[in-house]
């Protein structure tokens, strides 16, 4: 597989890309010497928006309907090592840029009334977080994606610790950096095999005996059937804890219930840098182990499916029965992309988008629960309707989009899904309906319970949306419906990069290599 390049010096006449991810640092340095809180506040509110700016500019400058990589940046390369810097972005990578920059500046936005204190510090840390994320989804060097993969553990660590609202803050952030870096280390040894693999291509084709990490030059080389088995589940254990994927989710419901209760979790459910790696290295680099192994991801994701749901059902707290909401809607995103058809990995794809709206969404209304009654419990909770009406519709609005109401973000995802599915098995179709119908059943009893019924009398005098709240609750309400209403534009952009990547699947790593330059 051969994949064109478009640089950044022909499309656009800047790096934008390093632009990107150097911007947020650039803020991070400016904030460390500002003493005064509230110009902080402005200051990392200013920088999040500026980055979200350049991310439009770059997804109205992608050219779509394309498998090209574009946006390509080449600098520094360490030539024993096969290391390189190389940022580039297709029409799998593209999509997730804007969505880790708006939702950025989101948590910004909220940062006047969730955090009383050292707003300075939490802006530092959160666009730190965003450079790391930016970093991951336009890193073209597998090495290079594995640094960023790594060093979005500092912020998130310092987030849920010194901004969690939970008493065992400190055991979920350990926990959380215990099973990222198990992941971590297993992935890492994934990506060794793989240059490994292609220096002893290049030796083999007597064009020298390089390493090389980077992804283009890597799929040009095939993976032997028995060794792909090996790289494709070094890797899926460190993507699998990152998603996460059932079984290795325990460490999730800890971190969303004690850590922060807008910013880190709206990155952990919003931005799905663990399922996006399947896409990008696993399945166009392991073609054939993807193709074996695909049943496995598919009972994972159909477990992953019930079981979550049917724990978020029996939960009473908002932030606890989405954090199961969002394993459940996982499973039905690994069912979609291991479909390895262009419904499904479209699907699967689209709902990684939708969920990082309506996902981070919840945790948002989370948020503004908790500033007003403190944690979000049904037992403390009733008759919201009458009192914060505005409120009230923002959640049904999220849960409707969540369960695939016809004209909301999540009826395409969820539709194309269940294409997809019914193309590679009908089980799986009826796996991924059983999960509409289950989270129809979680969102809809935890709206009766505290949104309608009798009324609190304590919640009678509660304050509805505060002008921020307005305007983060009418950006997510417009992209829910954009997309709902006409998803053409998201499925343009992805579409090139999907197709070829089916065929890659359909053909295998091994069809037509001998035309493919290895270049060490």
């Amino acid at each position: 597989m051969i994949l064109h390049e478009v640089f950044a010096s022909e499309q656009i006449g800047f790096p934008i890309l390093s632009v990107l991810l150097f911007l947020p640092l650039v803020f991070v340095v400016v904030l460390h010497f500002v003493r005064d809180d509230h110009l902080a506040y402005k200051l990392g509110l200013a920088g999040a928006v500026l980055e979200l700016l350049l991310a439009c500019v770059l997804a109205f400058r992608f050219i779509p309907n394309v498998a090209d990589m574009q946006f390509i940046e080449r600098g520094f390369r360490i030539p024993f090592l096969g290391v390189g810097y190389h940022l580039g972005v297709d029409g799998v990578s593209m999509l997730f840029v804007p969505v880790t920059a708006l939702l950025t500046v989101m948590v910004v936005l909220y940062a006047e009334y969730a955090v009383r204190s050292d707003a300075r510090h939490y802006a530092m840390a959160t666009l730190a977080l965003e450079a790391t994320l930016i970093g991951a989804f336009v890193s073209l060097d597998m090495v290079l994606f594995w640094i960023f993969f790594v060093l979005e553990l500092i912020p998130s660590y310092f987030l849920i610790t010194r901004w969690g609202t939970g008493a065992r803050r400190q055991q979920a952030a350990r926990e959380y950096v215990i099973f990222m870096s198990i992941g971590s280390v297993l992935m890492l040894a994934g990506i060794a095999f793989l240059g490994i693999n292609f220096h002893n291509a290049s030796l083999a084709s007597g064009q020298g005996s390089g390493y090389s990490f980077d992804f283009v030059q890597l799929l040009t080389v095939p993976v032997p059937e028995k060794m792909q088995t090996l790289i494709f589940f070094l890797i899926f254990f460190g993507l699998a804890v990152k998603a996460p994927i059932f079984p290795f989710h325990t460490w999730m419901p800890k971190v969303l219930e004690e850590g922060p209760i807008v910013g880190m979790s709206v990155f952990l459910v919003g931005v799905k840098l663990g399922t996006y790696g399947f896409i990008r290295l696993v399945i166009p680099l392991l073609p054939e182990a993807s193709k074996e192994w695909f049943w496995l991801m598919a009972l994972l994701g159909g477990i992953g499916i019930v079981y979550g749901a049917l724990i978020a059902l029996v939960q009473t707290n908002l932030r606890r029965m989405v954090a199961f909401s969002s394993l459940s809607h996982m499973g039905v995103v690994m069912l979609g992309i291991f479909s390895l058809n262009s419904y499904g990995l479209q699907g699967g794809l689209l709902q990684m988008i939708n969920l990082g709206i309506t996902g981070a969404g919840l945790f948002f209304l989370a948020g503004f629960l908790h500033t007003r009654v403190g944690a979000p419990d049904t037992s403390s909770l009733g008759g919201l309707v009458h009192s914060v009406p505005l409120l009230t519709a923002t959640f049904l609005i999220l849960a409707l989009a969540g369960v695939g109401l016809p004209g909301t973000n999540g009826f395409n995802g969820e539709h194309l899904i269940m294409l997809g599915t019914y193309q590679q098995h009908w089980y799986m179709a009826i796996t991924a309906g059983l999960g509409t119908f289950l989270t129809a059943a979680y969102f809809l009893w935890y709206f009766q319970r505290a949104f309608m019924g009798p009324v609190n009398p304590a919640l009678q005098k509660l304050k509805d949306l505060r002008p921020r709240e307005l305007v983060i609750v009418a950006v997510l309400g417009a992209v829910i419906f954009w997309i709902g209403l006409d998803t053409g534009p998201i499925l343009r952009t992805m579409n090139g990069s999907l197709n070829a990547l089916v065929l890659r699947v359909k053909e295998g790593s091994y069809i037509k290599t001998e035309t493919a330059a290895v270049r060490p």
